[in-house]
């Protein structure tokens, strides 16, 4: 049954505003990682291998779950996160930070227990959860390195990172547990993160 002309009008509006919201977050995206590539290569940011490995599996995961859930254009950042976090790793394991711990292994198995779960329950909810906890302790030892030396990580790209997340929950075409989580959570995540690191340089710079 066709929808009346004035509900299928503003269903399209809804629909353009979204699809927009999207790309915006995409863009900011885009634009957040260009000066963290160029500080990599410049050798002045040095990423942790192993957290950006574990955020592409992750963000792939979060990704997946969110099509499934009917994310809509709220999960093109995401997908596209997954995309440069694999690139970033990549370079990471030439020009950045290599040093692993045990808690990073368990952030690598965790993210891959994600995937089999899914895959064995076909929960997408349960599988976020698990991808976002995987994501929280390969957040540990890019803190542990930005907490003593806070000027080898590019704020600016968390910051954006922040933002487009928050542009990207508002995209969101199906608002659930399942879509919402895991940007939301890297609102918070990248936003505390650049705080930490405006702090270390304070106190570092004045030490």
């Amino acid at each position: 049954m066709a929808l009346p002309s004035g509900l299928a009008h503003e269903t399209i509006l809804i629909m353009d505003y979204k699809i927009a919201l999207g790309v915006i977050a995409v863009t900011i995206g885009f634009i957040a990682y260009i000066p963290y590539f160029r500080d990599i290569f410049n050798g002045k940011t040095k990423p942790h291998v192993f957290s950006w490995f574990v955020w592409s599996v992750s963000a792939g995961i979060a990704f997946s779950a969110q099509i499934v859930k009917g994310a809509g254009p709220g999960a093109w950042v995401t997908g596209f996160t997954a995309i440069v976090c694999a690139s970033i790793a990549i370079a990471a394991f030439f020009r950045g930070e290599k040093n692993i711990t045990k808690i990073d292994w368990i952030s690598f198995i965790s993210a891959l227990f994600g995937v089999v779960f899914w895959q064995l329950t076909s929960n997408p909810f349960t599988a976020v959860i698990l991808v976002t906890i995987a994501d929280i302790l390969a957040f540990i030892p890019t803190i542990r390195k930005a907490y003593k030396k806070p000027l080898e990580e590019t704020a600016s790209t968390y910051s954006l990172n922040a933002l487009k997340y928050a542009v990207s929950l508002m995209a969101l075409q199906s608002l659930n547990s399942t879509t919402f989580l895991y940007p939301a959570y890297l609102v918070l995540a990248n936003g505390l993160f650049v705080i930490m690191l405006f702090v270390r340089r304070k106190t570092t710079a004045t030490a």
